[in-house]
């Protein structure tokens, strides 16, 4: 089968509104001279559109006229590498799908392990910050959580007392190995985020004593850690050496 009846069949079968990539369709290195040329054909004739270099779209036809892709679908292509993930929003974006601000920023914060310069998506400015840990479809949600901890006096708009009992639940709803994986990643994360979990899981009375020791013992009991709480909302915040 020829290159071109090749890519325009995958494109035949991709979803309206759906961005997709080269690698989404499965093309080859030695083929993409001749799919580049059958990508601009199907740009010229409208059937598809061009995002940026390498990533196109199906645009949605409705009785409104054309629809482009949604919001979370622009961000797809920086988040995935075909079905594995390789980012996650963070940041002021994160913390209010959180529910921990009200505040809709308009720039989006990525993390991811490999750190790219700045880039405009649609009408979303897109900035991409370093990742304390490796990423997977499986751990994300925890960063995510570490994230909030490590930057907690700089979420905007928030209600300390309510942030704290939103972020406790969420680790109180997590399974047994992720409440185990959460704590190995803090790990790797500064020691305000390892003090501050370590307060909200003992007052959480978790089961696993010993990992609370490793997480007390990567702290310096010399160092105060500020995180912008104060010991009536944290009330063992001492014992931490969260000041």
């Amino acid at each position: 089968m020829k290159v071109a009846t090749k890519i325009k069949s995958k494109v035949n079968r991709i979803q309206s509104g759906r961005i997709f990539k080269y690698s989404d369709l499965g093309v080859p290195r030695n083929e993409y001279s001749a799919a580049a040329k059958t990508l601009s054909r199907l740009v010229k004739e409208k059937a598809i559109k061009r995002i940026s270099t390498g990533v196109f779209y199906k645009p949605k036809k409705t009785v409104f006229g054309e629809l482009g892709p949604s919001e979370s679908e622009q961000l797809r292509p920086y988040l995935f590498n075909g079905k594995k993930r390789i980012a996650y929003i963070t940041g002021a974006a994160l913390f209010n799908q959180l529910s921990l601000t009200t505040q809709i920023p308009k720039d989006i914060d990525l993390a991811s392990r490999t750190k790219r310069p700045a880039s405009k998506v649609g009408n979303i400015n897109v900035r991409f910050v370093k990742s304390y840990a490796a990423i997977n479809n499986k751990n994300y949600n925890l960063l995510g959580i570490l994230d909030a901890l490590k930057d907690f006096k700089k979420i905007p708009d928030l209600n300390k007392e309510s942030a704290i009992k939103r972020i406790t639940v969420m680790i109180a709803e997590l399974t047994d190995r992720e409440k185990k994986n959460l704590i190995k990643y803090a790990l790797d994360y500064p020691p305000r985020a390892r003090a501050f979990l370590g307060a909200l899981l003992e007052l959480s009375k978790i089961e696993y004593s010993e990992v609370l020791d490793t997480l007390k013992q990567s702290l310096n009991p010399l160092s105060s850690y500020f995180v912008g709480v104060t010991q009536d909302v944290l009330p063992n915040s001492k014992s931490w050496f969260i000041g």
